[in-house]
């Protein structure tokens, strides 16, 4: 069905009619076949979709999915805006300021090559700490450690 553009649908549409001078699907598929013979054949599901979908929405344009997530520029901008003032910000965090889902966040943050990263105390190194670290005594390519 990704074949049919707008117009063709609009054209099994009008093919099918309405009040008393409405087809059955089976017409229909065998006058859009002798119609357009270079189109691949359709079927009765298909014909059956197209009709469910005029008079559910009232038009036969392409539907975004479902699953797809809308964000407009704005809210992007918010985020990443959120996310270089407080670097530190978790990704859930931002996704409840922003009133999104956080795999919503997640996402546009991997699209535009951002990381929210989480501060982590670590010791600092003093100048006579590497003489205190233990090394082992064989490396694993069989050298030894020479003290």
């Amino acid at each position: 069905m990704s074949y049919l553009t707008e117009s063709l649908k609009i054209e099994i549409l009008m093919m099918i009619g309405y009040g008393d001078r409405a087809r059955t699907q089976c017409e229909v598929v065998r006058l859009f076949r002798e119609t357009h013979p270079d189109l691949p054949p359709l079927n009765q599901g298909t014909i059956s979709k197209i009709e469910a979908q005029y008079r559910e929405m009232g038009h036969v344009r392409k539907v975004p999915s479902k699953r797809q997530a809308v964000v407009d520029d704005d809210t992007k901008l918010n985020l990443l805006l959120a996310l270089e003032e407080n670097p530190i910000t978790p990704a859930r965090q931002l996704a409840r300021d922003s009133n999104l889902n956080h795999k919503t966040v997640l996402k546009i943050l991997k699209y535009e090559k951002k990381r929210p990263y989480k501060m982590q105390a670590v010791q600092e190194l003093l100048e006579d700490d590497p003489d205190r670290r233990a090394f082992p005594t064989k490396f694993r390519d069989g050298s030894e450690n020479k003290k």
